[in-house]
């Protein structure tokens, strides 16, 4: 029968150092690649807008997400507030570029990753985790003694620093970061982050090798990588070489959903490059470029 890995971690006393190692981070933040430096514990907030407690802007079961993910019950989803990253183009910009209108206290988190898997959510999905880390690990302290048994979903833009990722193995038996962008130039124009190609291969790869490739039994995602490519207009995320690096670095096996759902939003809107919706056309040669590289674990994102 299925455990989660994070049970022994808490039985041993892991998780509970871990969790002040998080913590004493916030004091000069460095959870992320922007490293801002403020004293969160002091209130103090950084790029992400967010202080020492998390903000939730909303909870629940959720259908939406990729198949292993939902099953028959669906995912159960935490949407933080504030962003880490701050795509212009970000779907969900009134969420992650808010300037921490919510806030959500240890025990409230704790609450909500109860009542999803007590309401039969396979897992618990924590969307945009990257600067909420050390709250994350402090309320799975406390929903693992009111029973929490789920696995759970680090679902982020892949904006992740490797020592913050060390922070969970053992913990986190899902990673499904997003792999936004190939090129630095992009990412410096639509993220003010320059550095993202070389932050998210580290980062996709440190994820592999804490849990490898993705594993489904009867259905469901229970451990491994699940990787998010958005396919964006004139091939701004650069999507071969992604594919390229997936197949050769991580592991061809690597199951990728590869997403035509973009559209413009927020300050993208009007943009000369990626003012428009993906083509037919942009997206066929998008798939068959994951095809090439030696993938075949796909999924066809709508």
């Amino acid at each position: 029968m299925f455990e989660p890995s994070y049970l022994r971690l808490y039985r041993d006393g892991t998780l509970a150092a871990r969790t002040r190692a998080a913590l004493d981070i916030l004091k000069a933040c460095r959870l992320c690649p922007r490293a801002c430096g403020v004293d969160r514990t002091r209130g103090q907030r950084g790029l992400c807008a967010t202080g020492r407690l998390s903000g939730v802007a909303s909870y629940g079961a959720h259908y939406g997400e990729e198949a292993p993910l939902v099953g028959t019950h669906g995912s159960g989803t935490i949407f933080f507030t504030g962003c880490n990253l701050g795509c212009c183009f970000c779907q969900n910009y009134d969420i992650s570029h808010a300037a921490g209108t919510a806030v959500t206290s240890s025990a409230e988190l704790a609450a909500m990753m109860v009542e999803l898997a007590r309401a039969g959510c396979h897992n618990i999905n924590f969307v945009t985790p990257s600067h909420v880390i050390p709250q994350i690990l402090e309320a799975l302290i406390l929903a693992t003694r009111q029973g929490l048994r789920v696995p759970l979903v680090y679902n982020s833009s892949g904006y992740d620093t490797v020592e913050s990722l060390r922070l969970l193995d053992g913990i986190f038996d899902i990673y499904m970061p997003d792999f936004k962008f190939w090129d630095g130039a992009f990412a410096e124009r639509f993220c003010r982050a320059p550095d993202y190609p070389e932050v998210a291969q580290a980062a996709v790869k440190e994820m592999h090798a804490q849990v490898g490739d993705l594993v489904i039994e009867q259905g469901l995602a229970v451990r491994g990588l699940l990787v998010r490519h958005l396919v964006m207009p004139n091939d701004v995320a650069g999507t071969a070489a992604v594919m390229d690096f997936l197949a050769r670095e991580v592991s061809p096996r690597t199951y990728v959903n590869v997403m035509m759902q973009y559209r413009p939003c927020f300050r993208a809107v009007g943009d000369v490059t990626i003012g428009r919706r993906v083509t037919a056309a942009e997206y066929t040669r998008a798939f068959e470029a994951a095809l090439r590289a030696g993938l075949h674990r796909l999924d066809k994102g709508a």
